[in-house]
């Protein structure tokens, strides 16, 4: 099985993915999260404004399958929420890496986002798992 994995994002083993923008970093859940997931039925964000500590959850996601915890992989100021995910939060199974992207995190430390592993290892690290 190959899951879609642009080159252009860092990924965690808590299956995010990260674009930096400056000091601006969009998150979502992957490709593969999404397809573990199956049938995404509802999705909890914070709020703007909100202080995330990297490994903190910054929120649910439930599928007709299983609920999961969203972990922070990095740390800073929630500067924007992708509300639309609330209404239609089957988005995560047709676009995670578009429309459903989660949030934007102002962050306050760039060294934390040393060590995320690029599209190559995502995809080797994920295939591992599905073994």
């Amino acid at each position: 099985m190959s899951w879609n994995t642009p080159d252009d994002l860092k990924y965690a083993e808590s299956d995010e993915w990260m674009r930096v923008e400056g000091d601006t970093v969009t998150i979502g859940i992957t490709d593969y999260a999404q397809d573990q997931l199956s049938d995404v039925v509802y999705v909890e964000l914070p709020s703007e404004g909100d202080i995330l500590t990297k490994g903190d959850s910054f929120g649910t996601i439930e599928s007709v399958k299983a609920a999961s915890d969203l972990t922070a992989p990095v740390s800073g100021e929630v500067s924007a929420v992708n509300s639309g995910l609330e209404d239609l939060p089957e988005t995560v199974n047709t676009a995670p890496y578009g429309d459903a992207w989660m949030i934007k995190i102002k962050i306050t430390d760039a060294s934390e986002l040393d060590g995320f592993m690029e599209a190559a290892a995502y995809s080797k690290f994920c295939e591992e798992r599905n073994n």
